[in-house]
């Protein structure tokens, strides 16, 4: 091993070796560097995310690509004004892994994930409807400040969210009004509007596809309909869904973030993506793979920052698993109580408003 100076750059060269030539001693220097390097780790083999795993070393806890990005936003993210007039402080492209064949997800620990609220959102994707009539009456709440601006805005009158959403639950033909969000992801998804005046069932053509002709590469959806971004009160930011089947009948996902609120939104998408993976697996009859994640801007907005540094100091736990208690009939036929999730301890939740 040799060392070579160059400026303010170090450089460090390593002989390789053939496995034989690795000595207990070469492995725990590896271990040693590994634990300098990357911080606190696990053993788990389920928990490793990439690569192989040499026999009997410890790996980094998965959370640390979450973590990691938090801090690298915090240190050196670009701030700037945006959309929202709160301003955020960001960067440009990342990425992130994680094996959930043993059915362990990225559920993140150093805080609270509300996950019944994300995997109840993604059913309601899956319906194709617009109206947050539904979700305000499953107790989900996170659409809600679209619409009740827009209310607020043309109405003149500052209605209070509680009696707003109250309104939504209860009264149809106000929901009807007030409620509606464009042709969001559901829409886009199961009933997408061609050029030919044709409505595109995407998730129903990816299952055939995944069942007749796993191999193929050009098993995705969208929700990027561009002659109706307009039309929508907020554009898809969790866009793009790739799927890629192994040889040996394993699933992995692949999600495109064009925007990624890293405090609130990453670590939910990431529950939201993972249970769509459950289901669809199960439907075209495969095992689980990886989910992939990558994100174009990845921010904090600047009344987040003090909640990130709080989340830094807070070291992960074990992820949990998460597994379906039957065997749906069709894609359409979920519902939350088929959802189980065992072994989730996470640090406490950490609050922050949505910027809108």
């Amino acid at each position: 091993m040799g060392e070579s100076r160059s400026g303010k750059y170090a450089i460090t060269f390593v002989p390789i070796m053939p496995p034989q030539a690795v000595t207990a001693e070469v492995q725990r220097s590896w271990a040693e560097h590994e634990r300098r390097t990357l911080g606190p780790s696990i053993s788990q083999k389920s928990h490793y995310t990439g690569g192989s795993i040499r026999k009997g070393m410890n790996v980094r806890h998965p959370e640390y690509q979450y973590l990691d990005l938090l801090s690298q936003v915090l240190e050196r993210g670009d701030e700037r004004v945006d959309r929202t007039g709160v301003g955020t402080r960001s960067l440009f492209g990342a990425m992130a892994r994680f094996d959930l064949s043993d059915g362990t997800v990225p559920m993140l620990t150093t805080k609270r994930i509300y996950w019944k609220t994300a995997v109840k959102e993604m059913l309601w994707f899956l319906t194709g409807q617009t109206n947050i009539q539904p979700l305000i009456r499953q107790n989900v709440r996170i659409w809600t400040d679209w619409p009740l601006a827009t209310y607020r805005r043309e109405t003149g009158e500052n209605i209070a969210q509680a009696d707003f959403e109250q309104r939504i639950a209860e009264d149809d033909a106000f929901a009807a009004r007030w409620g509606e969000l464009g042709p969001v992801y559901g829409k886009q998804w199961r009933r997408w509007l061609g050029a030919d005046g044709r409505e595109y069932d995407q998730i129903g053509e990816l299952i055939e596809t995944l069942r007749h002709n796993p191999s193929s590469r050009r098993m995705l959806f969208h929700g990027w309909n561009v002659g109706e971004i307009s039309q929508m009160a907020l554009p898809p930011c969790h866009m793009v869904y790739q799927y890629h089947v192994t040889s040996d009948g394993k699933l992995s996902s692949l999600c495109f973030q064009r925007s990624a609120d890293l405090l609130l939104g990453a670590g939910f998408n990431w529950v939201n993506c993972c249970a769509l993976q459950m289901m669809i697996a199960q439907q075209a009859g495969l095992e689980l793979g990886e989910f992939v994640w990558f994100a174009g801007d990845v921010h904090l907005y600047l009344n987040h920052l003090e909640q990130a540094r709080e989340q830094l100091t807070r070291t992960p736990r074990p992820f949990p698993k998460m597994r379906l208690n039957r065997h749906a009939a069709s894609i359409d036929d979920y519902r939350i109580e088929d959802f189980e999730v065992v072994g989730y301890s996470p640090h406490a939740v950490i609050k922050a408003d949505v910027a809108v």
